[in-house]
């Protein structure tokens, strides 16, 4: 199936990243296009994205995670200035008709995320 779908794990913790605010965009020659806002679900992924295959074009793409206000929430950052703040992660989708998953590992001090094969 098409599409973006997206994984969050707290790996300081050991659980899915329930309730961290993610927005996805897509940037383009007129600037940037909004194609969902939302928060990580029970499941880890953000469930709005579900809908979006048609909107998955050839093109570059933003996450942005709200890494630093997620942890000092859960009261996992040092300061109510965190190591880390919105954490955004471009990459590019270069063929629309396959799927690209974004598995996202993260601590209160950095994350990785990579193209997985979901």
């Amino acid at each position: 199936m098409p599409g973006i779908s997206l994984h969050v794990v707290d790996v300081a913790r050991g659980v899915v990243a329930e309730g961290l605010s993610v927005k996805v965009e897509r940037i383009d020659g007129a600037g940037r296009v909004l194609l969902c806002r939302g928060r990580i679900g029970a499941n880890g992924s953000l469930g709005a994205l579900d809908t979006l295959a048609a909107a998955c074009l050839p093109g570059v793409y933003e996450i942005t995670l709200g890494a630093g206000a997620w942890y000092y929430g859960h009261g996992m950052a040092d300061a109510e200035l965190p190591f880390l703040g919105d954490v955004t992660y471009r990459f590019g989708l270069a063929d629309a008709a396959q799927h690209y998953h974004l598995p996202v590992k993260m601590t209160p001090w950095g994350l990785s995320c990579f193209r997985g094969g979901a």
